[in-house]
């Protein structure tokens, strides 16, 4: 796992004075398609597959790291492909393990999780568990990219930002965010929870129920995972890379 440090960034007045205290944290679960040595050979003329946008989200990793910068914030990201094993699913979920892993004894299996899920899951919950008990709100955004087409078919969506709509302040916060979003940017479409679901296994969703759980802390947890069409960031230069990044860092957000 690859992890940046930062400043905190947003908001850091005395939670005394009755106002939030808000901190970003980045997260790419996708950022690379690296297949560690030891199981390479499971992959043996798999280089296609792992290329494509099964193997990684292509640009991801790139607009996140911009992000970090332009926000002050810690970035945790993993570029190791998720066709060895999926850190945005849970255990025990169906996609956990792909078709070239998912054959494999359940000790080699255990070893992989305990090698690459375990490690950078335990890491990024233990940082955000830290700042939520410290009286921060914290507000995840998990970088993901998708393919433009699927099955055939143009996705519309130019930006997605998937969230709980059952929870007040993450709606809140994101039809915030796609207002400005939408207004900076008319061009382009900006979706709630497209092109999948919010409330979909995943990392955010797994901190939801963990932070909801220990509602009596004194912080509180935002989770977004934010989706950018392939199309608008890879391959692409670093100048529009910044230009997606900087968007998505709109002040309304960079001054939560």
């Amino acid at each position: 796992m690859n992890r940046k440090s930062a400043r905190l960034a947003g908001r850091s007045n005395d939670a005394r004075t009755g106002r939030d205290r808000s901190v970003f944290v980045l997260t790419c679960e996708h950022g690379g398609n690296t297949i560690p040595p030891a199981y390479r050979e499971l992959f043996s003329g798999a280089e296609d597959v792992l290329k494509s946008h099964r193997g990684w989200d292509p640009g991801a990793l790139r607009v996140a790291e911009a992000m970090s910068g332009m926000l002050g914030a810690i970035l945790f990201s993993s570029t190791t492909s998720r066709l060895l094993i999926e850190l945005n699913r849970s255990i025990g979920h169906r996609s956990l393990f792909s078709e070239f892993t998912g054959s494999l004894p359940t000790a080699e299996k255990q070893q992989i999780i305990d090698e690459y899920w375990r490690p950078y899951r335990d890491e990024v919950t233990a940082h955000i568990d830290n700042l939520v008990h410290a009286g921060y709100r914290v507000i995840h955004l998990s970088i993901h990219s998708f393919t433009p087409v699927w099955e055939g078919i143009a996705r519309r969506t130019s930006v997605g930002l998937l969230y709980d709509p059952r929870r007040s302040h993450e709606r809140s916060f994101c039809e915030t965010w796609k207002t400005t979003l939408r207004r900076q940017q008319p061009d382009y479409t900006i979706h709630s929870n497209q092109p999948y679901r919010g409330i979909a296994d995943g990392f955010t969703t797994s901190l939801r129920r963990q932070f909801d759980i220990e509602a009596r802390s004194s912080g509180s947890y935002i989770g977004v995972e934010v989706e950018i069409n392939q199309l608008l960031i890879y391959p692409s230069a670093t100048r529009q890379t910044k230009s997606i990044a900087a968007l998505l860092c709109q002040r309304h957000i960079a001054s939560e």
